[in-house]
């Protein structure tokens, strides 16, 4: 655990340096339908009846998402994360009585899209609330039209630090922290692992390879330094010095020998595994915008018979990137939000909700486990959901207050852990989980000590074939 404690303190100081310098063709999903003749009500000790809650207007729940285009597979998991937290929600009686419907829409992976269907929801649909939609790129614009709508606007996957630096009060960040931090962890881990003897010494150089998208980019900033700026040239927000620059969170002294920034959409996959190849370098840092890309790269370092010691990707972590990759997967390091190992405290719909009850519903709910694109979004239902029963209601600026009053002592308690944020919307003392493909299971291996199951990560990672 000292450890650990370590790695919150650098965080939290990080977090403060940064802030100081700083319609069409949708495709629409509804749920909401009652599960059973009778329940029990989460917030009475009264049961409630189909009937009775069927007289009371029912919640809108409503979530624009990339169910087509670049960020579709991970897009489609966040919107059955959604519907499943609905069906869980009515099956245990509801909000204060309330059926929740929810209305999911694909915006085709489009910026554009993405704003004309909030507005939507807002002014048309009358959404009681607003669930955020996956990446940066698309969670930029659909806060701006939160905000000035006075909606409410929880993100499950849009870290990107220039989200977070405009002075938002509206928005809240259910995953460990914003992008630029994220690099942190496995240097950490390595760090880690050198110190017990797993590793017999760090890699001596890094080739880091991104996609040209927010999310991404961000994830290199935060490793190699440079300025975070508004989109479209815009102002500076902040400086990062790069978690790689700084003696103190790479004591190991790893050298990038090999940059490069790929556009969306890409297909020259291999020339970019070849280029890799020559640098020599023995790691590999891939900040992705979608699985299908770190698919796709991974394919291609095969392809080529590139075979670094180890390899980091920002997605990966899906049970489709497991049965795509059909054993090239094998010791693929990921960072994580969710692991099934990691069993917070949580509720939902009022009442005790734990990370087997979400395991084993949502596998019943869908034919197959869960990861972490469905118990992200699922986290952020679980918020929305503590917040209308602590407001009574669904007013926004009730609930809007309600969500910046959270505190260590009284917070959001989701599958994910405990959430209460500065005033940026950004979560205090998280830290991602480290996981591993190692033999088909997605093993927990960092941090050591924060909850049972961990296991030994495994370095040098095998051979692709």
């Amino acid at each position: 655990m000292r450890r650990l404690s370590k790695l919150f303190v650098l965080l939290a100081a990080l977090a403060v340096l940064a802030a100081a310098c700083g319609t069409s063709d949708d495709t629409t999903t509804t749920s909401g339908e009652a599960a059973a003749t009778t329940t029990t009500a989460a917030a009475t000790d009264e049961p409630t009846t189909t009937e009775a809650m069927e007289e009371m207007e029912a919640y809108l729940f409503a979530a624009s998402l990339p169910l087509t285009g670049d960020f579709a597979v991970p897009g489609q998991l966040h919107n059955s994360g959604y519907e499943f937290c609905v069906e869980e929600i009515n099956r245990l009686g509801g909000l204060d009585g309330h059926q929740v419907v929810y209305l999911g829409e694909d915006n085709q992976s489009d910026p554009e899209q993405t704003v004309a269907q909030t507005q939507r929801f807002i002014d048309v649909e009358g959404a009681d609330v607003l669930l955020g939609t996956f990446s940066s790129l698309l969670t930029f614009p659909a806060t701006t039209v939160a905000r000035d709508s006075g909606y409410v606007y929880p993100v499950p996957s849009g870290g990107a630090l220039r989200i977070w630096e405009r002075g938002y009060e509206n928005i809240f960040y259910f995953q460990q922290n914003a992008a630029e931090l994220i690099g942190f962890s496995p240097l950490a881990m390595i760090d880690y692992y050198v110190e017990q003897g797993v590793m017999d010494s760090a890699p001596a150089s890094v080739a880091i390879v991104d996609a040209d998208d927010f999310f991404a980019s961000a994830i290199v900033t935060g490793l190699d330094g440079g300025e975070v700026r508004l989109p479209g040239g815009g102002d500076v927000i902040a400086e990062v010095e790069g978690f790689l620059n700084n003696t103190a969170t790479n004591p190991h002294g790893i050298e990038v020998v090999y940059k490069e920034t790929w556009p969306i959409p890409f297909t020259d996959w291999n020339t970019l595994a070849q280029n890799m190849k020559d640098s020599g370098a023995e790691m590999v840092v891939a900040a992705t915008a979608s699985p299908d890309e770190a698919v796709s790269l991974v394919n291609a370092m095969a392809t080529v018979d590139y075979q670094p010691k180890l390899v980091y990707m920002s997605q990966g972590a899906q049970i489709d990137f497991m049965e795509t990759l059909q054993g090239n997967e094998q010791h693929q390091v990921i960072h994580a939000s969710w692991h099934e190992l990691a069993n917070y405290d949580s509720t939902l719909a009022g009442q005790p909700y734990t990370n087997q009850d979400f395991i084993d519903g949502y596998t019943a709910f869908s034919g197959g486990p869960p990861d972490e694109d469905v118990a992200i979004p699922f986290s952020v239902c679980q918020g929305m959901a503590q917040a209308i029963l602590g407001t009574g209601g669904v007013d926004q600026a009730a609930m809007n207050q309600w969500l910046n009053e959270r505190s260590a002592g009284d917070p959001v308690q989701t599958i994910l852990g405990d959430f209460y944020w500065d005033e940026r919307g950004l979560p205090f003392e998280r830290s991602h989980i480290m996981v591993q493909w190692q033999d088909g299971v997605l093993a927990f291996v960092y941090p050591i000590g924060a909850f049972p199951g961990t296991v030994d990560l495994i370095y040098p990672k095998d051979p692709y074939e």
